[in-house]
């Protein structure tokens, strides 16, 4: 946390019940340290008088929300003084949970992949999302280099939007999942392309193919969202840069199954404990003006136009940066700007 000086929070809040964005700093455990921050990510408070961290804070979520927004309140209206927000010491705003499902809501881009792999459609019915169940014991900082061991793996980024729900019981409708949203976040699903074939026809699943995911440095309460926030989707543009030229800016809002119903499908035959993380899918839009937010998809439109794919995977060096700005053009969830590296295998 860099503190060089304190200052008055920005007087953005009329103050009441205020909207909320969270962050956890780096301090050395691994779980970091829970801060409040300001609207316009400037500043932050230390919250560890309300929970130490932010899985501490979701898993008490009914005693920790009141004081934490109250806290909110009071740096963005200027009660208090702040310390200065630095996302390059964040960690992912929940470093680890105990459950990461990431979904596949957007069903244009699983259209793509069929037409472009020649699958059958009929394998994945519209009317049922598809699920993965993807490591969770850590995740990426959203300034953290990401380590991978070979180039030869296809290094793929996925940009997506993710919801942590409080707990959710075993059977939950569609209907009622809603009011277990406490926080949107963005993702940055790394994908390893080469594992992925082999591994979703064993019917295992992937393992290989899905190393740790990145984070967005701020987590925030839905109503922080505002009029972005409908049917519980995001409707937001997500803005993707590889290596500083601009990739994509699908809108969140195609999502063709909500939040909610992906909650529903993953507490079908399990209860979800507070803290589990679940995932949109990769953002895509019917449009193709949008661009995309994966490497693979971008490949899939190359193949159904060109007979062939024209873009390579990442490389060693390459840098991803992936951000979500509200209609004031002032960044939601910061930034993740991370750069792909060589970790080689002992």
């Amino acid at each position: 946390m860099s503190c060089s000086s304190s200052r008055r929070g920005p007087s953005t809040s009329g103050g009441g019940d205020i909207a909320m964005k969270l962050a956890t700093v780096n301090d050395g455990t691994r779980d970091g340290r829970l801060v409040v921050v300001t609207r316009d990510l400037s500043g932050c408070a230390p919250a560890a008088h309300i929970a130490r961290t932010l899985r501490e804070a979701i898993e008490n979520w009914p005693a920790a929300e009141a004081p934490l927004r109250a806290l909110s309140d009071r740096i963005n209206s200027g009660g208090i003084a702040v310390e200065t927000f630095d996302a390059n010491i964040a960690m992912a705003p929940l470093p680890r949970a105990f459950q990461w499902c990431d979904g596949s809501a957007f069903l244009h881009h699983g259209r793509l992949m069929a037409q472009a792999l020649k699958l059958d459609p009929s394998r994945h019915p519209s009317t049922i999302p598809l699920m993965y169940q993807g490591s969770a014991d850590h995740f990426i900082a959203p300034r953290e280099d990401i380590r991978l061991p070979d180039e030869a793996h296809a290094i793929d980024f996925e940009g997506e939007f993710a919801v942590v729900v409080d707990d959710v019981p075993l059977g939950c409708r569609a209907a009622d999942a809603a009011r277990h949203i406490k926080l949107v976040m963005l993702v940055n699903d790394v994908s390893l392309r080469a594992f992925a074939s082999r591994e979703m026809n064993t019917g295992f699943g992937f393992l290989h193919a899905k190393p740790a995911s990145g984070f967005a440095p701020v987590a925030v309460t839905p109503d922080e969202l505002g009029a972005a926030w409908r049917d519980e989707r995001v409707h937001l543009p997500l803005s993707i840069h590889w290596n500083d030229t601009e990739f994509g800016h699908p809108h969140g809002g195609e999502m063709n199954f909500s939040f909610a119903e992906l909650i529903a499908h993953a507490a079908f035959t399990r209860r979800l404990c507070a803290g589990t993380i679940i995932g949109s899918g990769t953002v895509s839009n019917v449009d193709r003006a949008a661009g995309s937010a994966c490497i693979m998809e971008r490949r899939a439109i190359e193949t159904i136009e060109y007979g062939q794919a024209r873009t390579g995977f990442m490389r060693f060096g390459d840098r991803i940066r992936m951000e979500a700005f509200d209609a004031t053009g002032q960044s939601v969830f910061g930034a993740i700007d991370q750069r792909i590296v060589c970790s080689a295998h002992a």
